[in-house]
C-alpha cells in the first residue's frame, strides 16, 4: 500500500537551419552518390527559388544549380569526394559476409547483428531469414561475441514469426472445415479437425488438440498474435498468455494482454506468469475462484515413473493454502534433520521427510544411528516458515487484492488470509510502504508480543490501528545517492540491514531469476576485499548460481544506485534489474 493511502523519428535540424523568424528552412534531399539528370523546374511552386538570395546560402553559391553542386563537390576533401563518387558501399572485398558493415575499433556497431546494429533489431520475416543465413553460412567462429548473441536473438525472433504463421494456418484449416460442414456448431466437427491436424503433423491427438487450442486462443487475442509474429514474444509466452487469460471474458482478456505485452518481451515466463496471476485476480477474483473450485474436483495423488527409473508421487489440484503450508513444513523438517547430523542437500532432506511422514514413520527414525523401529519425535515439532506479502486492505478484508507468497507466487486474497490465520500466533508482522509503482519506500517491523498476536485477517479496525502504530518505527529505504547511514564495518551485514535489502529486492538481483531473497546470498556488488563497503548501495540478494556467474571472467555487475543493478555479460549485452514491484 502507498504511504498516502495509509496516512493521508526524425533527427532535429542543425541550429543554422532555422530562419530569423524561427521557422524551419528545408531544401530537397538528394539521393546519396547520385548526380541528378535534371534539377527541379522553377515552375514548381514548392521549390521556387526566392526572389533574392536566401540568408542561409554562402556567398559563393550564386550561379546555377549545376554550378552550385560542382562547387559543393569541389569543396570536399579529396578522400571523401572519391568515396562519394565511387557509389554506394556494396560490401565487396570484405572478409566477413554481407549483412555486416565494417567499423573502426571502438566505433559504433554498424548495421550488423552486434548490439545496436540494424540487423540486431530487424523484424522477422524473409529479410531476417536471408541475413541470418548469410551471416552463418561459414559457421559462427567469425562472429564477435556481440554478433553471436545478436544472431541467437535473430533466430528466436524468426522462430516466433514461423510459429505465428503455423497458428494462422491452423485457424485457416479450422475455418475452412467448419464452413464446409452442414453442422458448423457440432463438437464432432471440431474433433475431426483435431484428428486431421494430428495426422498431417504426425502428432498425438492430445498434442494436436493443445496446438489447435493455442491457435484458437491467439485468434481470440489479436495483439498477442501480432506480438508473436513480430518476434516480440516467443511461443512459450504466447501459450502462457492464451492459457491464463482463457478464464476471463474477451474484453477483460484483451485489456490485460495489451497492458502486459509492453513488458512481456523483457520478462521470463515465471515473471509473466506472476504478472498475469496478479492482473487476473484483480480483474475478476470470482472467475479465478471458479476455476480453482472446478479444478479441485480433480484433486488426486498421482504416482508415475521418472525417465531415470525412479518414481514420482505428487498431489494435484490441492487447496493452495494446504499445499503452501505443507511445503513450508517439509523445509522445516529438512532443517531439523540437518541440524541433527543427517547428511544430504536440503532437497534430499525434504524428500526424506516427505516419504517418512507419508509412510507414518517418526521423523527421528531416519536420523543416522537410529534403529528403524526406535527413535522419538522431536520435543518441539518443526514449524513452517512462510513469507506472505499482501495489501493491508486485503488483509483487513476490505478488498480482494491478491497476495504473494515467496517461492510460490501470487495467490488470491482468500488464500492469503487463510495462510495468515494459520500462522497468526507465531507470525512476525511487518509493514512495507510502497509508492504508486509498487516500489518499497519504507518498512517497519512490529515487536513480537501481544499486539501482533491480536492481529487477524478480516479485522479492519485492529489492523489499521496496528499499522498506524508503526509510524514511528518506519525506516526509509535508500534511493538515488546513498547516505551510507546504515553502513557496517563488518563483512557480514547486520540482520536489520539484510532485512531491509530483502524487502527492497524480494528475489535474486540477476535478470529473470525468481529465487526468493531469503534463500539467496547477500552479495557485495564490489567485493569486500577490493574495497567494497557493506552498505545498502553495495549489497544485494544473489542466489548461489548467479553469485558464481558474477565471478566468471566476462561477467560484470554494477549497482548504479541502491537496488538498481546493471549486468554486463560476455556477449557485450547489458541488462538492468530493479526488483519486482509489490502488488498495488
Amino acid at each position: 500500500m502507498s504511504e498516502d493511502d495509509l496516512f493521508g523519428g526524425l533527427a532535429a535540424p542543425p541550429p543554422e537551419a532555422s530562419g530569423p523568424d524561427g521557422r524551419l528552412v528545408t531544401e530537397p534531399l538528394r539521393a546519396a552518390h547520385e548526380v541528378p539528370d535534371q534539377w527541379p523546374s522553377d515552375d514548381d511552386e514548392y521549390l521556387h527559388p526566392p526572389a533574392e538570395e536566401a540568408w542561409w546560402r554562402p556567398g559563393e553559391f550564386c550561379g546555377s544549380d549545376e554550378e552550385e553542386y560542382a562547387a559543393w563537390l569541389a569543396g570536399m576533401p579529396d578522400d571523401i569526394r572519391a568515396d562519394y563518387l565511387a557509389g554506394p558501399y556494396t560490401g565487396a572485398g570484405e572478409a566477413i559476409p554481407p549483412g555486416f558493415t565494417h567499423r573502426d575499433l571502438g566505433g559504433p556497431s554498424g548495421a550488423g547483428f552486434a548490439a545496436g546494429g540494424a540487423l540486431d533489431q530487424l523484424a522477422p520475416g524473409p529479410g531476417l531469414a536471408s541475413a541470418l543465413a548469410r551471416a552463418t553460412a561459414d559457421g559462427y567462429d567469425g562472429l564477435t561475441d556481440s554478433e553471436q548473441i545478436g544472431v541467437l536473438l535473430g533466430w528466436q525472433r524468426q522462430a516466433a514469426w514461423a510459429q505465428a504463421g503455423l497458428a494462422a494456418a491452423l485457424i485457416g484449416v479450422r475455418d475452412r472445415r467448419l464452413s464446409q460442414s452442414s453442422r458448423p456448431g457440432s463438437s464432432r466437427v471440431a474433433d475431426h479437425i483435431t484428428d486431421e491436424v494430428a495426422t498431417a503433423l504426425r502428432l498425438t491427438s492430445l498434442s494436436a488438440g493443445r496446438l489447435l487450442g493455442v491457435a484458437v486462443g491467439l485468434d481470440r487475442l489479436p495483439p498477442v498474435a501480432a506480438a508473436l509474429a513480430a518476434g516480440q514474444i516467443d511461443w512459450a509466452k504466447a501459450c502462457l498468455l492464451v492459457g491464463e487469460l482463457a478464464v476471463l471474458a474477451d474484453e477483460q482478456a484483451l485489456d490485460i494482454a495489451i497492458r502486459l505485452l509492453c513488458r512481456a518481451g523483457e520478462q521470463t515466463t515465471g515473471q509473466l506468469r506472476a504478472a498475469l496471476a496478479r492482473e487476473i485476480l484483480t480483474a475478476d477474483p470470482k472467475a479465478a475462484e471458479r476455476r480453482k473450485n472446478e479444478g479441485r474436483k480433480d484433486t488426486r495423488v498421482e504416482c508415475w515413473h521418472e525417465p531415470s527409473g525412479n518414481a514420482v508421487l505428487a498431489g494435484r489440484e490441492l487447496r493452495p493454502a494446504d499445499a503452501i503450508a505443507a511445503d513450508a513444513q517439509l523445509t522445516a523438517d529438512a532443517h531439523w534433520l540437518r541440524n541433527r547430523g543427517m547428511p544430504g542437500t536440503l532437497a534430499e532432506l525434504r524428500a526424506a521427510a516427505y516419504v517418512t511422514r507419508l509412510s507414518g514413520r517418526d521423523l527421528a527414525s531416519v536420523l543416522p544411528g537410529t534403529d528403524v523401529n526406535g527413535g522419538s519425535s522431536p520435543a518441539d515439532p518443526p514449524g513452517g516458515t512462510i513469507n506472505l506479502t499482501m495489501p493491508l486492505s486485503a488483509f483487513a478484508g476490505l478488498t480482494d487484492h491478491p497476495a504473494e507468497v515467496a517461492g510460490h507466487g501470487v495467490v488470491d486474497a482468500a488464500t492469503g488470509r487463510d495462510l495468515a490465520a494459520r500462522f497468526a500466533a507465531t507470525a512476525r508482522w511487518c509493514l512495507t510502504l510502497t509508492d504508486t509503482d509498487g516500489r518499497a519506500v519504507a518498512h517497519a517491523c512490529a515487536r513480537r508480543g501481544h499486539h501482533s498476536c491480536r492481529l487477524g485477517p478480516g479485522r479492519p479496525e485492529p489492523t489499521i490501528r496496528w499499522a498506524a502504530g508503526l509510524r514511528d518505527r518506519l525506516q526509509y529505504l535508500e534511493t538515488g545517492t546513498c547516505s551510507h547511514s546504515r553502513r557496517s564495518a563488518s563483512y557480514t551485514p547486520p540482520a536489520a540491514l539484510r532485512h531491509l535489502v530483502e524487502i527492497r529486492q524480494r528475489t535474486c538481483c540477476a535478470p529473470g531469476c525468481r529465487r526468493p531473497a531469503a534463500r539467496c546470498d547477500i552479495d557485495h556488488t564490489v567485493p569486500f576485499d577490493q574495497g567494497g563497503i557493506t552498505c545498502a548501495c553495495n549489497i544485494a540478494p544473489c542466489c548461489r548460481r548467479h553469485h558464481r556467474c558474477k565471478q566468471v571472467p566476462g561477467w560484470h555487475v554494477s549497482q548504479d544506485q541502491p537496488g538498481v543493478m546493471t549486468w554486463l555479460l560476455p556477449g557485450a549485452r547489458s541488462y538492468v534489474t530493479a526488483g519486482d514491484p509489490y502488488p498495488v
